[in-house]
């Protein structure tokens, strides 16, 4: 069991980020200039984006193995995921293909829970009181920068996962040599944002398209490169959430475009991998990909038609179960229900039935 280590210097280490003023300081650091081309037998470029294509292999390398780690509390809605997550993890990790390594819960309720004998987890530090403003996910950044200073960890490269995915597939590492690999989301639109990026990355920086439409999450990276990027992370989420304009505008995805912009100000670009997750419902199959993250609720009539936005005769949604884990053997979806959603379904009764003491574990 890893537990809470003396937590000094990293507090220390944020309140020096303080007195430099959070976001000037980022400016300070050294540049991480690691965008490089590729050749267009390897990828291809559409909208100023690089993109890979899934089916072509990448070469062995001789220290390939990522870390997995997640950042979570707690409370019983982020341990069922955590287990959930955890279980599939230990199915996936030895598959042929996988470069999976080791498994961390970065737990930053700043004790430790119930889980500590059942998950790997390293305590840290939640943000000082009030810091955070309700909004719990901007303890994420800095909780990886407690994490990075303080562990052991073993391999060259991290996967920054969230409790709320699943390995479907084994994952190989599909970061290139320096240059991370990250998921697209559809929602992350810096260039439509421009107003509100350049409070952060200035335009002596560099064109606003060099802002990844990413999160932090799924990222593949290179231990190196997110030490450099994370007190920056922890800089501009921080002066994102004093400022009323960009809270607003950017709400519960704050954090996510403080990494990509954090990112952006190191000259790090990520390759962007489609084929890294997909998201139920509107995403229809499994195929290869290698994460379903089950964000959405999934709501369906009795003739397998969707009804997103209103309650189905049918549903799976994470949030129906917010004081408690879900129960053994969820109901399957009727008919005409697309692949996707059967198959987190029935990977959610796999791992529930085959937890220990899944039902009273972890209830609020």
């Amino acid at each position: 069991m890893i537990v809470k280590k003396n937590m000094g210097r990293a507090k220390s280490v944020l309140l020096l980020l303080f007195a430099l003023g959070f976001f000037l300081a980022s400016y300070n650091l050294v540049s991480m200039i690691i965008h490089h081309k590729t050749s267009s037998s390897v990828g291809w470029v559409a909208d100023g984006l690089e993109w890979f294509d899934p089916v072509i292999k990448r070469p062995g390398k001789a220290n390939s193995k990522f870390h997995v780690a997640l950042t979570a509390t707690d409370a019983a809605y982020s341990q069922w995921q955590c287990r959930i997550m955890y279980y599939w993890y230990k199915k996936m990790k030895d598959m042929p293909g996988s470069d999976m390594g080791k498994f961390t819960r970065i737990l930053h309720s700043g004790r430790p829970d119930q889980l500590m004998d059942e998950i790997p987890t390293f305590v840290v530090d939640p943000l000082p009181d009030g810091l955070d403003r309700g909004y719990i996910v901007l303890n994420r950044p800095w909780a990886f920068v407690q994490w990075l200073e303080k562990a052991n960890i073993e391999e060259e490269y991290i996967l920054m996962a969230e409790p709320d995915h699943i390995f479907v597939n084994a994952l190989p590492n599909l970061a290139h040599g320096n240059q991370p690999a990250g998921f697209p989301f559809f929602y992350i639109k810096p260039a439509e944002n421009e107003k509100i990026i350049r409070k952060f990355y200035p335009e002596e920086k560099g064109p606003v398209t060099d802002v990844d439409p990413i999160g932090n999450s799924p990222v593949i990276i290179q231990k190196s490169v997110l030490e450099e990027i994370a007190p920056t992370w922890v800089n501009v989420s921080l002066r994102m959430k004093e400022d009323a304009e960009t809270d607003k505008a950017f709400g519960w995805v704050l954090e996510m475009y403080a990494y990509a912009v954090a990112s952006a100000l190191h000259g790090v670009r990520h390759i962007l991998r489609k084929d890294f997750m997909l998201q139920p419902p509107w995403d229809l199959v499994v195929g290869n990909t290698f994460i379903i993250h089950y964000t959405y609720g999934c709501d369906y009539n009795l003739k397998g038609e969707l009804t997103y936005g209103k309650i189905g005769e049918w549903r799976f949604d994470k949030r129906s179960y917010l004081m408690g884990p879900p129960p053994k053997n969820l109901p399957l979806p009727p008919p005409g229900v697309p692949e996707s959603v059967v198959r987190l379904v029935k990977m959610v009764n796999e791992a529930t039935a085959n937890i220990p003491e899944w039902d009273n574990l972890n209830r609020s």
